[in-house]
């Protein structure tokens, strides 16, 4: 399937909500907490490992998010995170567990969503991909993504994120 993903590097984005799913009204979502963990150095003989989670810039604005988007008729849940993530950050990985859902409204309209958030070990960042002009990605730590992060049930989802990881 990664092969798959990277195909559309050099596609443009999906848009438009023709294919679009749809439960009781919800528009549907999918996304990924995109995460690293880094060999930092060595104290007492124990090597440190750091955590580091990936957010992307809004299109209007400069606020800080996890990727997301439409889930679409056409694909499946786990294809749509993975489209979703490599479209709007530029990356791929594993996918891994999904985190859970939640109900947000949306901040332009008034719509709600229901999003269903998944894990994602990064294996590759990639130089080129369809919103990289549009978008900036920072990777930075899970204490300061909860800083930063604009939405609130995004960090309800990095602590979900941190408890999948403890298990």
């Amino acid at each position: 399937m990664t092969l798959q993903i990277k195909k559309l590097a050099n596609s443009p984005s999906r848009s438009g909500r023709t294919l679009q799913r749809y439960n009781q009204g919800f528009r549907l979502v999918v996304g990924c907490i995109p995460y690293r963990i880094k060999q930092s150095k060595e104290i007492d003989g124990s090597l440190i490992e750091d955590l580091e989670v990936l957010l992307i810039s809004s299109q209007k604005s400069a606020s800080m998010m996890f990727p997301k988007g439409g889930w679409e008729v056409d694909e499946e849940i786990e294809l749509a995170a993975l489209r979703e993530t490599l479209e709007e950050a530029g990356v791929v990985g594993s996918l891994e567990h999904k985190l859970g859902e939640w109900i947000f409204k949306s901040k332009r309209q008034e719509k709600f969503h229901e999003a269903s958030m998944f894990s994602l070990l990064v294996t590759e960042e990639l130089d080129v991909w369809p919103e990289k002009d549009v978008r900036r990605r920072v990777w930075m730590r899970v204490d300061e993504a909860r800083q930063v992060c604009a939405r609130s049930w995004m960090k309800d989802a990095l602590d979900a994120f941190l408890c999948q990881l403890q298990t």
